[in-house]
């Protein structure tokens, strides 16, 4: 049994004074009680507040930040006129996946964990669709046969070392466009059938971790099928399993589902009824008004990634019509050009402030606070994404927390309802101290035991991928 004493902390019922959080040795909260002094064997914080779920994570797109920012041309023929896109980018991630082993996987997925929980993320929901690396021996064929589940164990032994929450999402990933097209040669890193994929789930959900979730992960309607999709929710049978899918990211993603389908890919989701509440659609950046208010009802968490979503020039979310419905968001980094969850909430609120013309968008009138507002509408949303007990200092909850730093002058005179307002706006130093997991410490005093170990590790693999900066070498 660990026992808490926070001077401040974020409860379901806002800032309160005194709180005192009982935590067992499992690591689940037991009891939370406010307003007497601190218990005789309490650790006393200051500052106690939920930590942040990244919903969306490509790991090894970390070792591709800053090295993607040269412009060129675009090459592919349905994109004439335009210099640099998402799709240039997208050939570039392919070099770099073609140079990538399941050893530099666990490497890089480490130092990025170590990242996120010293930036304040408690958990991960990792979309990994890089089933067969490059770089390991042998063809893509021969490596899923001889261990078809090697680089999703990487991630989870990445997590475990680093202290992670992590959501696994292997993703199905069968075609490579609309209509069952045959993959580009870059992308059978990606492929796996029907039946490995099942099989997989199957192996991954045996393994025993207090901090692990498997759920499923379907990469984007260009790369399954409906039929498949059918088979993989019916052998789920888990009402309570999350299911991600990237949609509607793109304009030509939405011109080519048109063709294909007569639909736009957030219409054709909701028309099929796929859409409730364990699912979260990834992005939905590009939607029309009847769309974006479908979604909202149908319980499914939108997850945004504001500053990949920025990098490669997707668009802006329609948010306020978004939440104005209802709507449940989170945050992911995505391809990790940031690893901030402040940046992404100050980026999703001035991206609308850009696009409106106006102030304070995310507000509402019952939380006219925007950084309290976004801060809470993610803890909520990253809890159903991730289909884990996270997200609340509350009984049966996960004790998954952060501390943040008292001393800093950028919060001094902040009061209570103004204290989210100054961690996502006012920017300047991470404001995090300490971060806690599961009731286990693994940030103290800003520093991750891990971290020159994983640093060091990363840094060797990210030089050694020259292919990473767009030359094929």
């Amino acid at each position: 049994m660990k026992t808490l004493f926070a001077k401040l902390a974020w409860l379901p019922d806002g800032w309160t004074r005194n709180v005192t959080v009982c935590i067992d040795a499992g690591g689940t909260i037991t009891r939370v009680s406010h307003g007497a002094p601190a218990p005789d064997d309490a650790e006393c914080v200051g500052t106690l507040i939920p930590g942040m779920a990244n919903i969306h994570s490509h790991a090894f797109q970390r070792v591709l930040a800053g090295r993607a920012e040269r412009a060129g041309p675009d090459n592919n023929p349905s994109n004439k006129g335009s210099q640099d896109t998402f799709w240039t980018w997208r050939e570039r991630m392919y070099a770099c996946v073609d140079q990538i082993s399941t050893v530099d996987i666990a490497a890089l997925a480490t130092w990025l964990y170590v990242e996120m929980l010293k930036a304040g993320y408690t958990s991960v929901a990792e979309f990994h669709y890089l089933h067969s690396p490059g770089h390991d021996q042998g063809d893509a064929q021969d490596s899923r046969e001889r261990n078809p589940g090697a680089s999703s164990l990487a991630l989870i032994g990445a997590a475990e070392a680093a202290g992670m929450r992590l959501t696994l999402l292997p993703a199905l990933y069968l075609h490579g466009g609309f209509g069952k097209q045959p993959v580009a040669p870059h992308q059978r890193h990606f492929l796996t059938t029907v039946t490995d994929y099942l099989a997989l789930l199957d192996v991954l959900r045996d393994y025993d971790s207090a901090n692990l979730c498997v759920g499923i992960a379907f990469h984007s309607l260009r790369a399954v099928s409906s039929d498949a999709m059918d088979r993989v929710l019916e052998h789920s049978g888990n009402a309570d399993c999350p299911v991600h899918v990237h949609a509607a990211e793109q304009q030509r993603e939405i011109e080519d589902c048109i063709a294909w389908s007569g639909k736009r890919p957030v219409e054709w989701l909701l028309d099929t009824g796929y859409l409730d509440p364990r699912w979260c659609v990834v992005h939905a950046t590009h939607m029309l008004p009847d769309e974006t208010r479908a979604l909202a009802k149908s319980g499914a968490v939108v997850g945004l990634c504001p500053t990949t979503e920025a990098n490669l020039g997707d668009g802006l979310f329609p948010l306020a019509e978004y939440l104005d419905a209802g709507g449940r968001i989170a945050i992911g980094s995505d391809s990790h050009v940031s690893v901030d969850p402040w940046e992404e909430l100050r980026w999703l609120e001035y991206g609308q402030r850009l696009n409106l013309h106006e102030r304070n968008v995310a507000a509402s009138d019952a939380q006219p606070h925007t950084g309290a507002r976004l801060y809470t509408a993610a803890l909520a949303g990253g809890a159903r994404a991730l289909g884990q007990a996270t997200g609340s200092i509350a009984q049966q909850y996960r004790a998954d927390f952060i501390v943040i730093d008292d001393s800093s002058p950028l919060l001094a005179g902040s009061a209570d309802d103004e204290l989210f307002d100054s961690l996502v706006f006012a920017g300047g130093r991470n404001p995090v101290t300490d971060v806690m997991v599961g009731g286990k410490w693994v940030v103290r005093d800003r520093r991750h035991p891990l971290e020159e170990e994983a640093a060091g590790a990363f840094a060797k693999v990210r030089q050694r991928l020259s292919g990473c900066n767009g030359n094929r070498g």
